[in-house]
């Protein structure tokens, strides 16, 4: 809690804790809800899988192994003592060690945590990598820190956090806030402690040990599904149409960068402060120099092309995002968690999209969900269209194991094969359990039975 000065401050400050907490699960709820309604098909057609069977496989599944809360002390520039909440969330191993990243940022807690360690569970098993599903970080806020005030972070977070992981048993790699700075000062303070070199971590800078293709996995590889799926559908192509684009942070930069790459025309991104639409399609490189170099607003975007609209968060009514008010062929939201919802899932069928592709981790709320599929708009979950980062993550691991390195054209053509892999997977499934075109139900149906499947051999 921050410094108050009286009473009301203090209780007000107290009822923030309290709403914090008390919350936490309702994205985890709201995850499970979606898989566990998603398998019926499954539940339905083989009792083996049924939550009133001995196995008890449903009630194993959501449980995670382990929850794993700490506290990080560390001191800022000002040799000021700061204290974070640091966690990991280790769900499932059944397939093969716990992997997940490390998301530092204000909005982390364990209920979020839990959603994001459920769904990588999923996410993971769809890849066909033997890993399992886990996930980590910390309240710490990396904006506005210095590089050494980071590093500092980041060493009293491993001091805590190496207890738990290493290449057989966690491999955590970075998401939100955690890059490849924050991954090397984890890394380095690994190998103080532990004294071993090993690929206990994933999205490594590439001299030592990390691969080529991270930074675009994520983004690539959402494009890559789409494409495909477009075409199991019968859709026309992504080239020479309309692409919208939710985000301006890794995901969202590379999956622009893809599209054109194809021939689209992404004409948007966005941040936490406004939304930029560019009809000539938006300025990569100077998107990059903005949010990778400089780190400012996209408002700054619009100053350098004043064609563009800007749109401040501030000027947009409450429930919908001017980014989806965008007339798209498909949509890309690759921000964060329930940044679609119901009123900007209305205006997209309205506008005639064809195809929403999750970039980022449940970005569409339930309501969303519902209309997008009743009106047979394509939608690509998340857990399988964004699988490609922790793809290449399980690649990382690979080259690590073998002392290999492996070229970013090979990487490419495996991160291709692996998500069209996970997209003709998801698509037959669905035919398989009578939801032809549902690419939610048979995401949830291929990657449940998958960890079920392992869960059941290996016994209670």
């Amino acid at each position: 809690m921050k410094n108050v000065t009286n009473a009301a401050e203090a209780k007000r400050e107290i009822a923030k804790l309290k709403n914090h907490n008390c919350a936490e699960d309702d994205v985890f709820f709201q995850a499970m809800e979606e898989v566990l309604l998603s398998i019926l098909p499954l539940l339905n057609s083989d009792k083996i899988y049924d939550k009133n069977e001995k196995n008890a496989i449903i009630q194993r599944l959501i449980t995670p192994d382990r929850v794993i809360k700490f506290k990080v002390t560390w001191l800022d520039d000002n040799n000021v003592a700061q204290v974070n909440r640091g966690y990991r969330v280790q769900f499932n191993n059944a397939l093969g060690p716990y992997k997940g990243g490390l998301r530092f940022h204000p909005s982390v807690n364990e209920g979020i945590l839990k959603f994001l360690g459920f769904e990588q569970i999923l996410k993971n098993a769809l890849t066909g990598l033997p890993i399992g599903g886990a996930k980590g970080g910390s309240d710490f806020d990396p904006k506005g820190k210095s590089d050494f005030e980071i590093m500092k972070f980041c060493a009293s977070f491993m001091r805590e956090l190496h207890k738990y992981i290493g290449p057989r048993m966690d491999v955590p790699a970075g998401d939100i806030g955690v890059g490849g700075r924050e991954i090397g000062y984890l890394f380095g303070e690994y190998k103080k402690i532990t004294s071993t070199f090993e690929g206990v971590l994933t999205g490594k800078p590439f001299f030592f040990g990390g691969s080529l293709l991270r930074p675009e996995a994520t983004g690539y590889g959402v494009i890559y599904f789409t494409r495909k799926m477009l075409e199991l559908e019968g859709k026309e192509s992504l080239r020479d149409k309309v692409c919208t684009v939710s985000g301006s942070g890794n995901v969202a930069l590379h999956a622009i960068e893809k599209l054109q790459h194809l021939g689209a025309i992404p004409v948007s991104c966005t941040d936490s402060k406004g939304t930029i639409y560019d009809a000539r399609g938006v300025d990569l490189v100077l998107l990059k120099e903005l949010k990778l170099t400089h780190r400012v607003s996209l408002e700054e975007y619009a100053k350098t092309h004043p064609e563009s609209t800007y749109t401040p968060v501030s000027k947009y009514p409450e429930g919908g995002h001017a980014v989806w008010e965008i007339p798209c062929y498909a949509a890309f939201p690759c921000a964060t968690q329930n940044e679609l919802t119901a009123i900007d899932a209305e205006k997209l069928v309205k506008n005639g999209c064809m195809a929403v592709a999750e970039g980022a981790n449940m970005p569409s709320t339930t309501e969303a969900v519902a209309i997008m599929l009743k009106k047979n708009i394509c939608l690509a979950p998340g857990k399988a269209a964004n699988a490609g980062g922790v793809a290449v993550s399980g690649f990382e691991m690979s080259q690590n194991a073998a002392m290999q390195k492996w070229s970013f054209e090979e990487l490419d053509e495996k991160l291709k094969a692996t998500m069209e892999d996970i997209c003709e997977t998801v698509s037959s499934t669905a035919k398989e359990y009578g939801a032809s075109g549902n690419y939610v139900v048979g995401a949830n149906i291929a990657g449940f039975k998958r960890v079920a499947d392992a869960m059941m051999a290996e016994g209670v």
